[in-house]
């Protein structure tokens, strides 16, 4: 399993996260931006720094992402697409996405994009919390307890 993260927009809190699971787990861990990122020093954890523009860390990420890799993203078309490659999805607030509800979670991102389009005030996503951090910590631990041996 490798563990890849759609990181211009990822908390700082989330990566901490992630950091410390690497090392304990010895899983590679690759944060795909397009500005430079710091990492700790680790042979697990990788920082890819990928040009500009739009959906290029995306585009990155659903190329190298494979069955049984774990992909942690906001981003509801990029999940859709490693979805469907056998990775699973785990979003920073500790959601799972997978094959059962990345439909609905399309059909809804697209709604909001055309009602936004519209002119309609669709407001935002609530403010990072804690409490999305323990949600995030513990679903992750769940899936990494759970993977294959090997």
């Amino acid at each position: 399993m490798h563990i890849w993260v759609d990181a211009d927009a990822c908390p700082v809190v989330i990566k901490d996260i992630l950091f410390r699971a690497a090392k304990r787990t010895q899983l590679p861990l690759t944060l795909v931006a397009n500005r430079l990122l710091r990492v700790p020093p680790s042979p697990w954890i990788r920082a890819l720094q990928v040009p500009s523009g739009f959906d290029v860390a995306d585009r990155h990420i659903a190329a190298e992402a494979a069955a049984g890799d774990l992909v942690i993203t906001a981003d509801v078309p990029l999940a859709a697409q490693v979805i469907a490659k056998g990775a699973r999805v785990l979003d920073p607030r500790g959601e799972l996405l997978d094959a059962g509800n990345i439909q609905e979670r399309l059909t809804l991102r697209n709604l909001m994009d055309e009602l936004r389009s519209g002119g309609t005030d669709t407001g935002g996503p609530a403010a990072f919390s804690a409490a999305d951090a323990r949600n995030f910590a513990g679903r992750l631990d769940t899936i990494l307890a759970k993977r294959p041996a090997g």
